[in-house]
């Protein structure tokens, strides 16, 4: 089993943040992913993958655009996204389809 799979198969939903370190609307990202984490605590993994380091595994789950946000539930994805969302948007989310 792979790290990547390992971590998305948690008990908890775990939110995958696909992004590259050039792209700037990835950058907006990252302090909303933060509000989100301080919000919802342990309720929640939040996972960053640089897509420009894990070719295979942005290949493997389509990612053609970055920011994308995917919701993973026991290992099953259950939402995603490209582009910037606001941090309420991602907290309805992860907590309508991750518990």
């Amino acid at each position: 089993m792979s790290k990547f799979s390992e971590l998305i198969n948690q008990d908890k939903p775990v939110l995958v943040d696909f992004f590259a370190e050039w792209c700037g609307p990835c950058k907006m990202m990252s302090p909303i992913l933060k509000q989100v984490k301080d919000n919802l605590g342990d309720k929640v993994a939040i996972i960053k993958i640089d897509v420009d380091k894990n070719q295979a595994l942005a290949a493997k789950y389509q990612v053609r655009g970055v920011p994308t946000l995917m919701l993973f539930k026991k290992g099953k994805q259950v939402w995603r996204q490209s582009g910037v969302l606001q941090k309420d948007e991602i907290i309805n989310i992860i907590t309508s389809k991750g518990s």
